[in-house]
């Protein structure tokens, strides 16, 4: 995440959290801020466009724009662009594509709590379509101070397929970092539960043995790996019971039923967003790490 960050922006609390989020990130990576603005196009309605609303528009979303900069900290490169398309996750993610950006980051939908996850439809979108990360802040965040470090990243690992993808991913940010990794193995609480205690608590230490020695090896001069296998009866009761470090990042895997590049929220992520307060980075499978 060393490059280029997109930014999905709205004149809401919500797009300042996105913006507070990304500067952060861009702070401790070292990459520039595109701010992106979404238009919806007008296509598939029987009005003409009108060229004089138009223009309109385009000024409005560029003072809108000319503020989210304003936001950004000094010593942070920024861009801004404002696009027309059919949805916002659907420019976000042209622009992301063209730009070959890292990430695309989010702010959560109007109502959010402080620390705590809302998902509006843009962020269902991007969940179930984008081919480069997603990341997510939280309600508040633009509270947070922009050159706070990012002290852990905290992985969830499951069982099922797809982990290599967000393990790249992890190892990679974790260099550019400098931070400890955490591991979470939730196969205790993602197996079925027709499996006796006995059963559940051996494949729990050989999965995360066994995810240890693989981020270890993709990071031999990394001293600071740990690991964890989540417990409680349910994934929401399993993230309470972890203790989290104010600013650190969470990444998760994209749903085994996700086509290769793209992304699609299981029901394991979103279990976990109800409970977080920290940022979370969805991975699509078999993306590649920058």
């Amino acid at each position: 995440m060393s490059g280029r960050i997109v930014v999905g922006y709205t004149a809401t609390k919500g797009g300042k959290d996105a913006v507070a989020l990304a500067s952060r990130l861009a702070r401790n990576t070292g990459a520039s801020l595109d701010l992106v603005l979404v238009l919806p196009t007008d296509a598939g309605t029987l009005v003409p466009p009108d060229a004089g609303f138009d223009g309109y528009l385009v000024d409005q979303a560029q003072r809108w724009l000319d503020r989210a900069a304003a936001r950004v900290p000094e010593g942070i490169e920024s861009r801004q662009h404002v696009r027309w398309a059919e949805s916002f996750a659907e420019g976000l993610i042209g622009v992301a594509d063209e730009l070959e950006a890292d990430v695309i980051v989010i702010g959560p939908a109007n109502g959010a709590k402080r620390s705590h996850h809302r998902l509006g439809s843009t962020a269902t979108e991007l969940l179930h379509s984008s081919d480069v990360p997603v990341v997510l802040a939280p309600g508040g965040e633009r509270k947070t101070d922009a050159a706070a470090p990012i002290p852990r990243l905290t992985v969830a690992i499951g069982t099922r397929p797809g982990a290599e993808a967000l393990i790249e991913t992890t190892t990679s940010l974790a260099r550019v970092l400098n931070v400890p990794v955490r591991l979470v193995s939730l196969v205790t609480v993602d197996l079925p539960s027709t499996l006796d205690t006995g059963v559940v608590r051996v494949a729990g230490a050989a999965h995360a043995d066994d995810v240890l020695g693989r981020v270890r090896a993709a990071l031999p001069e990394m001293s600071e790996v740990d690991v964890l296998v989540g417990r409680g009866d349910s994934i929401e009761e399993a993230v309470r019971n972890l203790e989290w470090l104010p600013g650190e990042l969470v990444l998760v895997g994209s749903s085994r039923l996700a086509q290769p590049r793209r992304l699609f929220l299981g029901s394991t992520a979103e279990k976990m967003l109800r409970e977080l307060s920290v940022p979370m980075v969805v991975v699509p499978r078999g993306a590649a790490a920058s």
